[in-house]
């Protein structure tokens, strides 16, 4: 691979715990700011590079929200470059960790998901080095203290990297805020500090984000969500069903008592269209449905098309269950981690690979009606008029899991 220059504030996130550096008796250091600005690669060759010259035969540990997001953001661009500046890699990737070696020192690295409560027991009880935390911000408070607890080595460092947040978030109220209490190195980054970036390739991620996550990603500020969730979304940018599809998927959100909605969607020409929709609120209706009504309503969305896959509330277990009994659709557990998705959905919408087809009415009206709940310290639209938003970001997710091309963008920085 070919590394473009770096820039100071690169160099700064990579050498500042050198010997005579005015910052290398920190304690740790603390990057965030924008996407594309290079500070994980930069903070990863710096982590690297500290731990070899600094110790030997000693553990330490790369931790992202899940593993397969770790070696995706940040393992994939940072090996080719240790190798290319002379370091020996030894990867074991069946119990995810690697060994580098340079100068004569050779060290240990392991790969540690924190995605959930559960994951502190993971790094529990080992003794570390050192820590870098990728997406530090998306893990819980728990995991990320149990890892700094096991660094009690001499000499250990702290290596913390994240994209903005919530301002009540945990981490920006405990180590952002307090960064000089905390003895830590606290860098901010923009696009401008990433020399390899093309003023085109910023101009277009300027103009695929919106809101929150305009102002988090693009200006890396750390602001709360409000208002629309989807304040882009305008009448013309809707469009009519095409006449040539060349498949057929269909997304569910389930509700009895709640309304029931689901799209049926077609592709042409790497474009995934909303072409129809079943949207019952039995509120409205004065009349709830059984799973099995649903399922009736499902085959008639469906016609006689062949549907490659049906993406399914994860929660709705009966209903899940009285359409594999027919055996006549595949079911796919849809990803339900909300942010997540509404990122994704953003970003699919904006750079036009998905489209709602002017029909969708119901789909339509909720565009115009989801907003963001008014939570301090969480991001949560509200819990209404979100049925087909729902559906929609099952959807974009699970085409996210099929290939890592369809959203490359838009899982930026995160785990679908």
């Amino acid at each position: 691979m070919k590394l473009e220059p770096f820039s100071p504030k690169q160099l700064h996130a990579m050498c500042w715990w050198y010997p005579g550096s005015p910052d290398a008796g920190r304690d740790a250091i603390i990057c965030d700011g924008a996407v594309r600005s290079g500070k994980t690669l930069c903070l990863g060759i710096g982590f690297a590079a500290w731990a070899s010259r600094s110790f030997h035969g000693q553990a330490f540990a790369f931790c992202g929200r899940t593993i397969r997001s770790l070696k995706r953001n940040l393992l994939a661009t940072l090996l080719p470059a240790l190798q290319q500046a002379g370091f020996g890699c030894s990867v074991c990737r069946s119990e995810n960790w690697m060994e580098l070696s340079y100068a004569g020192h050779k060290n240990r690295f392991y790969f540690f998901g924190g995605k959930d409560e559960s994951s502190a027991a993971l790094i529990q009880g080992m003794t570390l080095a050192g820590v870098l935390l990728d997406e530090v911000a998306l893990m819980p408070r728990s995991f990320v203290e149990q890892a700094l607890a096991r660094c009690s080595t001499k000499g250990s460092k702290f290596w913390f990297n994240c994209n903005p947040e919530n301002p009540q978030h945990w981490f920006y109220l405990e180590w952002i805020l307090k960064a000089k209490q905390k003895n830590a190195l606290y860098l901010h980054f923009t696009m401008s500090d990433n020399p390899a970036l093309q003023p085109e390739i910023i101009a277009r991620y300027e103009q695929l984000y919106s809101g929150a996550f305009y102002e988090r990603f693009i200006q890396g500020r750390w602001v709360a969500a409000q208002g629309l969730v989807y304040p882009f979304l305008t009448r013309a940018m809707l469009c009519d069903v095409p006449a040539e599809l060349e498949e057929f998927r269909v997304s569910c959100d389930y509700g009895t008592v709640n309304p029931a909605s689901f799209g049926l969607w077609g592709r042409s020409h790497g474009v995934w269209y909303r072409i129809d929709e079943y949207y019952y609120d039995s509120r409205r209706e004065g009349l709830q449905r059984t799973d099995e009504e649903h399922y009736i309503a499902l085959t008639k969305l469906c016609g006689e098309r062949r549907i490659e896959s049906v993406v399914v509330d994860p929660s709705a277990a009966s209903f899940m269950e009285t359409v594999r009994r027919h055996g006549k659709y595949r079911i796919i557990p849809a990803e339900n981690e909300v942010l997540d998705g509404i990122r994704r959905v953003s970003v699919a919408l904006k750079q036009g690979d998905i489209k709602i087809c002017m029909n969708c009415a119901d789909t339509i009206r909720e565009f115009g009606l989801y907003r963001w709940a008014d939570t301090v310290g969480k991001d949560i639209p509200l819990k209404e008029n979100d049925h087909a938003m729902d559906d929609i970001r099952y959807f974009v997710s699970s085409l996210c899991r099929d290939t890592d091309d369809f959203c490359a963008v838009s899982v930026e920085r995160r785990e679908e």
